[in-house]
């Protein structure tokens, strides 16, 4: 059975983390856990399809945390933390939910399509953090909720070298390099922007999950070689109004294609779990 982590009246007990994928995000998670969090959670092992590069993190972090396999890791640990991709997030929260573990999810595309999974891990008592990640406005979207939503929009401009890679490019046989001017490359639903840029939009399955689903989520994809930002436009229409966002993301050092705030937006989600208090819908 799965055991609390916490009673009414005790404090919180520090749980034990466990970190799948030590890429951009993983690894940058994983050092906030060594500096930032030190003291509230601990950081039990880490875990990469790649073991140089488990092996690296792990020298980076002083050698204190093990490299396990990923069962093994679930196995060790309070919370999982799911930094890989959205090709193995569904397949790890399978695997939480049949251990009863609680997990972060990064690669929140991967949970699309897999609802009963979500409704299991509710059952069961399994806790699953998915993070705002690269937007701002999900605790709106969450509100407008309760009450009746007629749209949600997600307008996302992105700069070339940061679609770079993504199977709809190689689909309809689109160059990146040889666009010159500011081009809409994509515009459909969630569900189809995930299956066709699965590293670029997560932020189009977050607001998914926490609205109207991912075929009724429209999402437009758009590039220019003057963009040097990650920027995300979010427009929800409903009973409540009409909210907009805008959100200016500066990409990642290590790896365009990540925005920084989302990997902020998990070192908080991370934060948040160890305190009382929480801000915010």
């Amino acid at each position: 059975m799965k055991s609390p982590q916490s009673t009414v009246h005790g404090p919180r007990s520090k749980p034990k983390i466990g970190i799948i994928g030590c890429g951009t995000i993983g690894s940058e998670i994983a050092k906030a856990c060594l500096l930032r969090l030190n003291g509230a959670i601990e950081l039990t092992a880490i875990c990469d399809i790649d073991r140089e590069k488990a092996s690296a993190l792990q020298k980076t972090l002083g050698g204190k945390v093990a490299i396990l396999g990923i069962d093994g890791l679930i196995e060790k640990v309070d919370v999982v933390v799911e930094a890989a991709s959205a090709k193995i997030s569904g397949e790890i929260l399978e695997k939480a939910v049949r251990s009863e573990k609680d997990l972060l999810v990064m690669s929140v595309g991967g949970l699309i399509g897999r609802e009963p999974l979500l409704k299991e891990a509710a059952k069961k008592g399994v806790r699953l953090y998915i993070p705002s990640g690269a937007i701002c406005g999900i605790d709106g979207l969450k509100s407008a909720s309760v009450g009746k939503i007629d749209s949600v929009r997600l307008t996302t401009r992105k700069p070339l070298k940061g679609l770079a890679g993504a199977p709809y490019l190689k689909e309809k046989g689109i160059e990146i390099d040889s666009i010159k001017e500011e081009t809409v490359i994509f515009e459909g639903n969630a569900k189809d922007a995930i299956r066709w840029f699965p590293q670029n939009v997560n932020v189009s399955a977050v607001l998914s999950l926490a609205g109207l689903g991912a075929e009724k989520t429209e999402v437009r994809i758009v590039t220019s070689p003057d963009y040097t930002k990650n920027i995300h436009e979010v427009e929800i229409r409903g009973s409540c109004g009409v909210i907009r966002t805008v959100t200016e993301n500066v990409p990642s050092a290590a790896n365009p294609k990540t925005s920084a705030l989302a990997i902020l937006s998990a070192i908080a989600t991370l934060e948040g779990i160890t305190k009382n208090i929480r801000i915010g819908t």
